[in-house]
Parts: structure tokens; sequence; C-alpha cells
């Protein structure tokens, strides 16, 4: 994998743990994620009206991209309402790279090698690994954190076939947000009926925030998406969840978290599986 994806990727994990720290932080989940999709939907909108249409070959897989991230996006929102952000998002995380891997050879004929595959294994095991610090794992939590890994997987999947057929990932990227952040704010009127409209459009506490996160996920997913025209999916999936080792990191650092034996050597094993991959 060339070098400068490498650090695209990485760049995006970084992103990409900022606005779920953001996300898990409020106290309507469902309401902040809307928001951050509206954010999506203008962004990508205003993208959209200076780029040139992406192939027709791809517009199918950019709608059902679309339906697979807010699928995503319920099931994050739910995860998060069963279980906190140091559980569940590794394993949501950690076990999206396989199914990656796996969905991209049985829909996409890619072949990984030897190399790359242990350092998806890796990664994959490093981060699950950091969900588990000798707490009990409640069983809902793990349930809508395993369903998230399934669609980040299917969402990936898709989007790398599509970005692919597109000819143009900036394009394909703009045109399957907007789907995405229009989707959304429909799902969050059925859920919560009409009046739940005015709820969403007000400036409340948090919406700076949830609007900026949205606008954060954009920008790292599109660095996703241009990767996976240039790279195996499993291995630009595997890449993009070291955005945990970035999470552990920061509360070491930032928010005084410890880092234990067992902590430490999960992120050895996310370091040197990227490292492999890379």
């Amino acid at each position: 994998m060339p070098f400068h994806i490498v650090l695209l990727i990485l760049f995006a994990a970084l992103l990409h743990a900022s606005w779920n720290a953001l996300l898990r932080a409020g106290h309507d989940r469902l309401w902040s994620m809307t928001v951050m999709c509206l954010a999506v939907a203008l962004a990508s909108a205003a993208a959209a009206l200076f780029l040139a249409p992406p192939a027709s070959a791809s517009w199918g897989y950019a709608a059902l991209s679309a339906v697979l991230h807010v699928g995503y996006n319920l099931f994050l929102v739910r995860s998060y309402r069963a279980g906190d952000l140091g559980q569940s998002y590794p394993i949501a995380r950690g076990s999206s790279p396989i199914l990656v891997t796996i969905g991209a050879s049985l829909f996409a004929g890619e072949k990984v090698g030897a190399g790359a595959l242990i350092g998806i294994a890796l990664v994959s095991g490093g981060i699950v690994c950091l969900a588990f610090r000798g707490r009990k794992l409640e069983a809902s939590s793990l349930r809508y954190a395993l369903g998230t890994g399934c669609f980040i997987a299917a969402y990936s999947v898709a989007d790398g076939i599509g970005v692919r057929l597109s000819g143009a990932p900036m394009a394909y990227t703009a045109w399957m947000c907007a789907l995405w952040g229009i989707l959304m704010p429909a799902v969050y009127v059925g859920l919560r009926g009409w009046p739940g409209v005015g709820n969403l459009l007000a400036v409340r506490p948090g919406f700076g925030a949830a609007f900026a996160g949205g606008l954060v996920s954009l920008l790292a997913y599109g660095i996703v998406i241009y990767a996976m025209s240039n790279a195996p999916m499993g291995a630009v999936s595997a890449l993009r969840e070291t955005s945990v080792l970035f999470a552990a990191l920061i509360g070491y650092l930032f928010l005084g978290e410890s880092l234990g034996i067992p902590r430490l050597l999960a992120c050895a094993a996310i370091a040197a599986g990227t490292v492999m991959i890379g």
C-alpha cells in the first residue's frame, strides 16, 4: 500500500475517534446523529454541484450504501445506549476489518497477501481486546456493537465496489453522502413524529458540536473511500480502525485514563498489525 495512503487513513482514524467521542458524550444521541447527518447532506450537496456525476454503474452501490449507513447510525446510537464508549466502540470497529476482508473476497474478488491478512487479524484482535478490561460485557451491548460492525462491513464493501466503478471518488462520495444525509432526518421524523421536526431544527445546546462532528465525519469517510479506490478494502478498513488506538492514547495522555499491561499489549498488537499492512 502506498505510504501516503497509509498516512491519510491514519489521519481519518484520528478524525473518526473524535466524532464518536462527541456522539457518545451527548444526551440525545439520535438527535445528535441526525444533526450530524444534516451537516453531511448540506456539505455533500454543495460539493456535488461542482463535480461531474459519477458513472451510472456506481449509482446502485451509492444508494445501497446510503441505506446501510442509516442502519449503521441507528445501531451505533443503540449500542452507545446499551454500553459505554470503551466497550461498544472497540467491538464495533474491531469486528469490521475481518468482515470487510471476507466481503471483499466474495463480492469484489480481492486477494490479500499473507502478511496483510496477519496484520488485519492483529489489528482486529487488538482492538477487540481493548473492550475487555476486567468488566462484564452485557449481552445487549455485545449484540448492538456486533450489529454495528456488520453494517460497517456492508457499507464499506458497497462503497469499495461503487467507488471503483464510479471513475470519480470525490463525486461518488459527495452523492452517496448526500443521499445518506437526506435519509437520516426522514428516519428521525418517522421515529419521533412530525413534532420532532421542530426539535431537530432548533439550535439547542450541542447543535454546533454535532454539526461540526458531521463535517469531521464526512472528511474522515471521504478519505477512506478515496483510499479504497487505490488499496484493498480489508487493509484500508483495518488501518481505519486504528482510531481505537488513538482513543486509548488520547485517554491516557489527556484524560488521566490508565494503560495497564493488557491494554499496552493490545495497543502493541494494533501497532504491529498496522506496520504489516502498511
